[in-house]
């Protein structure tokens, strides 16, 4: 074959092969119109979006993900979850890079094949209305917390089952009864379970393994809520908070605790900013931490770098609706979602670098 006759072939496959790939190069691509409704990161530059792109009078799921803390971002398959039409959070929960979970507060799906196929998880004993705060998987074993609202009562448990299993039943023993009943989970270091009820009742466990759980001291006085933090440089972290609207509508009452180990005695009284109701909670260090409130159509993230004693207020977009997925993944990353895909002022994801001082939009696409 003559070099001419051989150049012309190799143009020929060239052409040929970038035929084929051009459809998986546009898969990659960021659908027109994409809002963000939750992110989950693994690591400071590892990190998964779940957004909803506006499709045929409606609004279609659509997952990406990036390995270079946001420069770059690929497609992913999607799970088949709708956006709620009565404004539940759709929170996404990546626990590696294969497996992930996401919930509208009633439907779960899992994934354990990185978006490529999702199956439905089952909650025994269940009766709406209810709402499934949080899930996650740690130690080869799944948990969840999920509250069921009744006339004047509810419950808030502790649901688990083995990693990959289609249900998660009931543990026995973890779980309160009450008017008003609420409950928190942290990995990281050890597993830790907080519950209450009514600002008054508190239960509190922790686990190293996910199998064996010891009762250990609230990380909070009566008259406040739990919001927990994974086990930074082996001490833990926790928020307190009082009763939303108070000391004046649209703030609340916060306090900073530590235990020097899972397990250990929480101690502190250092206050937070009052402004916004408490909306999520997250710590880089056993020093640096955030809090995100919401408060009249404004949200805040109010950060500390010196374990209370002083913080800076990061005022985001008055998008008015919620903060959510408050989460430090390490080496001073954060991120946090700002308002709802289907709202007027639309959503966004920010991110800090540095610990929390310095919070910047994401650009996705």
């Amino acid at each position: 074959m003559t070099p001419p006759r051989r150049l012309a072939l190799l143009v020929s496959v060239l052409a040929l092969l970038t035929a084929f790939a051009a459809p998986a190069t546009a898969e990659t691509v960021v659908p027109k119109g994409f809002r963000p409704a939750s992110t989950s990161w693994t690591g400071p530059g590892t990190g998964y979006v779940l957004g909803y792109a506006p499709c045929a009078r409606s609004w279609c799921p659509a997952l990406v993900g990036t390995t270079d803390g946001g420069r770059h971002w690929r497609r992913l398959g999607a799970p088949p979850m709708l956006l709620p039409d009565n404004h539940n959070h759709v929170a996404l929960t990546f626990v590696s890079d294969r497996v992930a979970y996401v919930s509208d507060g009633v439907h779960v799906r899992t994934t354990r094949d990185g978006g490529a196929s999702w199956h439905p998880v089952g909650l025994v004993g269940a009766r709406e209305p209810f709402y499934l705060s949080k899930i996650t998987e740690t130690g080869g074993r799944v948990f969840a917390v999920l509250t069921t609202y009744g006339e004047g009562r509810g419950s808030t448990r502790l649901y688990s089952a083995t990693a990959g299993s289609p249900v998660l039943v009931p543990v026995p023993g973890f779980g309160v009864t009450g008017s008003l009943t609420y409950g928190d989970l942290a990995v990281g270091g050890g597993l830790q379970v907080a519950l209450g009820a009514d600002y008054a009742t508190e239960e509190y466990w922790t686990s190293r393994d996910g199998v064996r759980f010891t009762r250990a001291d609230p990380p909070c006085p009566a008259g406040s809520v739990a919001s927990l933090a994974g086990v930074r440089d082996r001490q833990v972290v926790a928020l307190c908070s009082g009763s939303p609207g108070s000391p004046q509508p649209g703030s609340t009452e916060r306090r900073l605790r530590h235990a020097p180990a899972l397990g250990g005695v929480f101690s502190g009284s250092d206050e937070a900013p009052v402004a916004g109701i408490t909306q999520a909670f997250g710590a880089a260090s056993p020093t640096s931490a955030t809090v995100a409130a919401m408060g009249g159509g404004t949200g805040f993230l109010h950060s500390t770098a010196d374990g209370g004693r002083t913080w800076t207020t990061t005022v985001l977009s008055e998008r008015g609706l919620a903060l959510a997925d408050l989460d430090f993944p390490g080496g001073g990353v954060g991120v946090v979602v700002d308002g709802q895909p289907d709202a007027d002022g639309g959503s966004a994801v920010y991110r800090t670098t540095d610990g929390g001082h310095i919070w910047r939009e994401v650009r996705i696409g």
